[in-house]
């Protein structure tokens, strides 16, 4: 079940309030914390204590997936 584009835009980080993309069907992310969020049977967990950091190397390979430009970071 994808998240749409309407729930997406209203959607936020709940550490900095900013807005996230969306990574396939599988989680949510903040690419200006480097904080990912799961997204489990379609339900986005947009809890601090259950979202993961993001090394360098999965950070570029999380905004290309997204479809995000760069100099997002």
């Amino acid at each position: 079940m994808a998240i749409d584009s309407t729930l997406l835009s209203i959607l936020a980080c709940p550490q900095d309030k900013g807005p996230l993309l969306l990574v396939g069907d599988k989680l949510l992310y903040n690419p200006r914390l480097r904080r990912a969020y799961p997204i489990e049977n379609g339900i986005p967990v947009l809890l601090i204590d259950e979202a993961r950091d993001v090394a360098d190397d999965e950070h570029e390979q999380l905004l290309a997936q997204s479809g995000a430009a760069d100099g997002l970071a």
